[in-house]
């Protein structure tokens, strides 16, 4: 069973490792870590630990306000571009969101913008954002809803991807209120879940958008690694892709697009 789990981790580990998502996170989504910090209210001599930080979108912002923070991320490649960019302390872990090595209610805000959502097994990545927080601490998640347009684009890609391995789960159910309601059970309080949007307007048409996840990010990187022997396959996510940001398209110029996200706050029981 362990050597099953530690295969499913390399292989996250290696899909995030492709392409530039520390990049994409800094030009098309960065404003989505101060808007979780914010939700979280991080103050000063807060113990903040984000998880499945990236290259610290949100961790960056949290240290900024004076917090004491840890940036934890599965890729080693994406932690050392945050150290990089970094204009802030913090301390920067390699961690598995389902198995973080730190101990229990050791912080009083537990972050995650659009990461944790990416662990396959959510139940089990709960279970670990409830254990390190502190009783009366907030934990504060962004997460792509299914409906939204990164939810579409992941179903989108579904047929095209390798199967998931047996037990995982989709991310964008991270997105769903009633989902995360249902994995945090009745160990918090003071749930409050709201969807809102980012709008993106950094593509001046829909083929644009397709070719910068094509180059940048690593789920969408994977899909087409998998399909890569089969040019009319290619050919006709390439076309799915781009449909996709037109039917989101606001209809002007350059393409403008809303993202949908589910910005969750709750209080540890």
């Amino acid at each position: 069973m362990g050597e099953k789990i530690d295969t499913v981790k390399a292989g996250h580990r290696k899909m995030w490792a492709l392409g530039d998502y520390p990049s994409l996170a800094a030009e098309i989504i960065p404003s989505l870590g101060e808007v979780l910090v914010g939700a979280a209210d991080v103050r000063g001599g807060d113990r903040v630990l984000d998880v499945a930080a990236g290259s610290g979108n949100a961790a960056i912002p949290a240290a900024r306000a004076g917090a004491k923070v840890v940036a934890s991320d599965l890729t080693p490649e994406l932690l050392d571009a945050g150290r990089r960019k970094a204009d802030v302390d913090l301390e920067w872990r390699e961690a598995d969101a389902e198995a973080l090595p730190f101990g229990d209610a050791e912080f009083d805000k537990v972050l995650s913008c659009v990461g944790v959502m990416f662990a396959p097994h959510h139940q089990a990545a709960a279970d670990e954002l409830l254990r390190v927080c502190r009783p009366g601490g907030t934990i504060a998640l962004i997460n792509w809803t299914p409906g939204g347009f990164i939810g579409e684009m992941f179903a989108t890609m579904k047929p095209y991807a390798p199967p998931p391995p047996p037990g995982a789960q989709p991310p964008p159910l991270w997105g769903d209120e009633d989902h995360v309601r249902t994995l945090f059970g009745d160990r918090v309080t003071d749930v409050t879940a709201r969807r809102q949007t980012i709008r993106i307007d950094a593509f001046e048409k829909p083929e644009e958008f397709r070719d910068y996840f094509k180059a940048r990010y690593g789920p969408t990187i994977a899909v087409y690694n998998n399909i890569a022997d089969d040019p009319g396959k290619v050919a006709t996510l390439d076309e799915a892709l781009a449909d996709l940001a037109r039917r989101y398209d606001k209809g002007t110029s350059p393409l403008t697009v809303d993202w949908e996200y589910l910005l969750l706050t709750a209080k540890r029981a």
